[in-house]
């Protein structure tokens, strides 16, 4: 490689994961009520910075979990406006082994901020390889392969077949840079109340022909039909033809490759738009909500004022009837006097109690935002010196191995600098709370490991301490291998699991350490 490279760690959100999020969408065909759900989840993937036009440079691919066999490389140019990728890939599956929603694969370039760009599609050779050259005007990026029902996907599913792997003899300077982005779930593509039709492919027949169907039964999925009307009746216009021309059985391949690249096109419009128009549908649902119980009160409101009014007409009835008896009026009066005097107190003890509602929920608001902005900043302030993350724990300050002595528990020089900075910003808080957390990988005795790892973290907590850090606000326990957070299989793997954590928590930010604070709701989480 002529110029060094730096390596991004990419929060890349593919496969399974326990922390996840998901969104629902509801179309309806035919009485039906279809639900259609994304799932968000994390998994982590090394992206390249390339250096503006320092010429070629060598990455290689390596199969996942759900494609162990494959593999591949690929040679990345650097030039002016753009990067351009050649790659090639073997030991390739057919899609369909995944589920009858899948017929092909693409590659995706993934932005350190989570942007996903679809480059194009992998197509499958006889001889289970492929070659593709595709350009991306991102300077840094992750690469990785999914499985998907169509080329013209917008967004990856997470049957991720292929991850890029940087080379061994690969020099640059690790950066942790945590980005997320929403995926496909597997069998994301059959939402409930839907059935896929197993696709037997025709080797007379182009895959792009079943593609096509594909990109159809997604968009009727997701309510095209209703939401995007015209896009799709368009759509099913040329899926026609495609039939018709599929159906003759003497038609031109390029010819219904072209009206079937055309069908995805428009099925996939089609679908984008019914998702952006079921939203804004969510969104004026929710908004007829609110006018409904703002009227709701008006009309409460009116009726009040109909029933003081009454009471005013009693008022003035009992005065008429005092002039022919004055007894009686006087005594009719003293009873309005007291059932007004009643009413003003109950409408003066209504505005009390609507003006400590108000406070209370104002205090409450202002607690959670000052909470968040605390938050937020000290996030900045630790990732500065070294990567850390923001957890329902509280925030995760991970220090790698290399700050200790190997096999040690000695703080290396610039682990105690460091660490001084970290107290700094501690002692600046006094209500911030530090559980100390310490991790080997699974090499060696479990014995040993689990004593290294208690060692290491008595350190960073002694150290701590000799900082002028209160020791009541600390604890430090060791885990030894049994909490690693990537495979013990590779050496760069064993590298990530070797670390202590310290978990900064405490009221103050919203958290404490086991669990979120149960006084006041975090509004994000990671």
């Amino acid at each position: 490689m002529k110029s060094p490279a730096v390596f991004l760690a990419v929060l890349v959100c593919l496969g399974a994961s326990t922390i996840a999020q998901s969104q629902t969408l509801d179309t309806r065909d035919n009485n039906q009520t279809i639900v259609y759900r994304v799932n968000v989840v994390s998994r982590t993937t090394p992206a390249v910075k390339y250096q503006h036009r320092s010429g070629s440079t060598h990455i290689d691919f390596r199969g996942t979990e759900l494609m162990p066999g494959a593999s591949g490389e690929a040679k990345v140019d650097s030039h002016r406006g753009a990067i351009e990728v050649k790659a090639e890939f073997g030991g390739l599956q057919q899609p369909q082994s995944f589920g009858p929603e899948y017929l092909t694969y693409v590659i995706w370039a993934i932005s350190p901020e989570g942007r996903s760009i679809n480059l194009g599609e992998v197509l499958v050779g006889d001889d289970h390889r492929s070659k593709l050259e595709v350009t991306t005007d991102l300077q840094a990026f992750a690469l990785i392969v999914t499985a998907e029902p169509y080329y013209a996907v917008r967004r990856p599913s997470n049957v991720v077949i292929l991850e890029n792997e940087v080379r061994p003899n690969t020099a640059g300077t690790a950066e942790a840079v945590d980005a997320k982005y929403e995926l496909i779930d597997r069998g994301g593509y059959i939402p409930s109340g839907y059935h896929f039709d197993a696709v037997v492919l025709d080797s007379k027949l182009p895959l792009e022909f079943f593609e096509a169907r594909n990109a159809m039964h997604i968009a009727r999925s997701e309510g095209a039909q209703t939401y995007a009307t015209d896009s799709y009746e368009k759509a099913e216009g040329q899926m026609k033809q495609a039939d018709d021309m599929a159906m003759s059985g003497h038609f031109i391949r390029k010819s219904l490759i072209a009206e079937s690249r055309e069908v995805v096109q428009t099925a996939d419009d089609s679908r984008e738009i019914a998702v952006k128009r079921l939203d804004a549908d969510r969104i004026n649902a929710d908004r007829d909500r609110d006018a409904a119980a703002v009227n709701d009160a008006n009309g409460r409101a009116a009726n009040s004022d109909l029933a003081t009014a009454d009471a005013q007409r009693q008022q003035h009835n009992a005065e008429a009837d005092s002039e022919r008896n004055r007894a009686d009026a006087a005594s009719a009066n003293q009873a309005a006097a007291d059932a007004q005097q009643g009413q003003r107190n109950a409408e003066e003890q209504s505005d009390r109690d609507r003006a400590a509602a108000a406070n209370s929920d104002q205090q409450l608001k202002q607690a959670v935002q000052d909470r968040e902005e605390l938050r937020a900043k000290l996030l900045a302030q630790f990732n500065a010196i070294f990567a850390t993350r923001d957890t329902a724990r509280g925030l995760i300050v991970s220090m790698p191995d290399v700050l200790f002595d190997t096999g040690k528990s000695t703080l290396r020089r610039e682990a105690r600098e460091k660490l001084a900075q970290v107290s700094g910003i501690i002692l600046a808080y006094p209500d911030l709370r530090l559980a100390i957390e310490g991790h080997t990988d699974s090499v060696g005795a479990d014995d040993m490991n689990q004593t290294l790892s208690e060692q290491r973290a008595n350190s960073v907590r002694d150290y701590l301490a000799q900082e002028n850090v209160p020791t009541t606000s600390m604890t430090s326990q060791g885990f030894g291998k049994t909490q690693p957070i990537a495979t013990n299989d590779t050496a760069e793997g064993r590298q990530q699991n070797r670390r202590v954590e310290l978990v900064v928590s405490g009221e103050v930010i919203g958290t404490t350490v086991g669990g979120i604070s149960e006084n006041l709701p975090l509004t994000t989480r990671p």
